[in-house]
């Protein structure tokens, strides 16, 4: 007599969870490279998308291509060093589609690439108010619309620079490792109100943001000669992560640190 438990199939459709029909989600740095890939992404899974970036004529031109692909997609320009800009942004959100399920928090700025002690005051408000200041506004302005709705998911988008100080990235990687301190602590603040936070952090991915990094050959070379997969990533590679996290198929994930890094970390 066999002693195994006998099969089951799976009592919930992981496929389905992934769905994200009538949910709400903010997606920051909207615009382009990992923000643009992942509002698409979860507009084609369902959501109705807020698409964000600080240029109007950005967020217009975006919201067009992904409306004429017959996506529910709404612009709302937002500059997230601005804690008016972040509540505004969240009560905007509710006024659109009366509700707020997922946010992600991607919009970032690094106006230096140098050492410490080449690092103005400028350069360190500019830094820590996006990075960070900026994820806090958004997330403490709609927490509330959160809760009442019995939750959501929060997907901060940080980088391997955060767990592992990347040389001549500086403050910019101790703004992402807050970034992922900040995301632990609202996992543990907020899980009772349903709301998950998690972070994703990007190894060198191909975007207009990392243009620098890439495009250097010796750079480039250096990374993939140091990670398994031996290609850069593409934004897309970190919108798939997105979408699982921000979906009711990860609904038992909170507090977590995702690596998207071709396994340059491993």
């Amino acid at each position: 007599m066999s002693s195994h438990e006998p099969l089951v199939p799976p009592a919930v459709d992981a496929i389905a969870r992934m769905r994200l029909t009538d949910k709400v989600a903010i997606v920051t740095g909207g615009t382009r490279g990992i923000g643009l890939a992942i509002a698409t992404t979860l507009a084609r899974a369902g959501a109705n998308v807020v698409i964000s970036s600080r240029k109007v004529e950005h967020v217009d031109a975006v919201v067009k291509l992904l409306r004429d692909e017959g996506l529910t997609v709404v612009g709302i320009p937002a500059h997230m060093g601005k804690a008016t800009d972040a509540h505004e942004l969240a009560a905007r959100t509710v006024e659109h589609f009366d509700g707020i399920d997922i946010i992600v928090n991607n919009a970032a700025t690094n106006p230096i690439f140098g050492p410490l002690q080449q690092t103005s005051d400028d350069a360190f408000e500019k830094i820590f108010g996006v990075n960070v200041k900026g994820p806090l506004e958004l997330c403490r302005a709609a927490h509330s619309v959160m809760a009442e709705r019995g939750g959501g998911s929060i997907v901060n988008i940080a980088s391997i620079g955060g767990v592992s100080p990347e040389a001549g990235l500086g403050l910019y990687s101790v703004s992402k490792a807050a970034l992922i301190s900040l995301t632990k602590v609202m996992a543990q603040e907020w899980g009772a109100d349903g709301i998950r936070a998690n972070a994703i952090c990007p190894g060198l991915i191909k975007t207009k943001f990392s243009q620098a990094l890439w495009q250097d050959a010796h750079i480039a070379n250096q990374v993939l000669g140091h990670q398994p997969i031996r290609r850069i990533g593409a934004p897309d590679d970190v919108a798939g992560l997105a979408l699982f996290l921000a979906s009711d198929a990860a609904s038992y994930c909170t507090g977590g640190v995702y690596m998207v890094d071709g396994g340059y970390l491993t």
